[in-house]
């Protein structure tokens, strides 16, 4: 998800992300990973549904500007405070900030 090494803005991982919602491949990959163990939960970033991308697209348009800018290092708390200012599911905001935060991590 790079460009020459050059990392995605918050935003633009998002559209990324977006990009998969309800691909048909993408459904069947995260059906692979489906357990009760929680093995699945990256693979969302695969292939979010409907749902899942617009929930995204409300918290990160409620974020500050150094929110975004610092979004691989959000505490635990801050992103239990965007996800419930959005209105949206926290597991869904959770697993998209951890996405961001490992894709950061490999930029680097």
């Amino acid at each position: 998800m790079t460009l020459n090494n050059i990392k995605l803005s918050l935003q633009q991982f998002l559209e990324k992300v977006a990009l998969k919602t309800d691909d048909s491949f993408g459904k069947q990959f995260r059906g692979f990973f489906a357990d009760n163990k929680g093995s699945a939960e990256l693979a969302m970033l695969v292939s979010p549904s409907k749902d899942e991308a617009e929930q995204l697209r409300k918290a990160v348009a409620i974020m500050t500007a150094d929110e975004k800018k610092n979004a691989d290092k959000l505490t635990d708390e801050q992103v239990r405070r965007i996800a419930q200012d959005a209105g949206i599911d926290l597991g869904i905001f959770s697993i998209f900030i951890n996405g961001y935060a490992l894709y950061c991590k490999n930029v680097k």
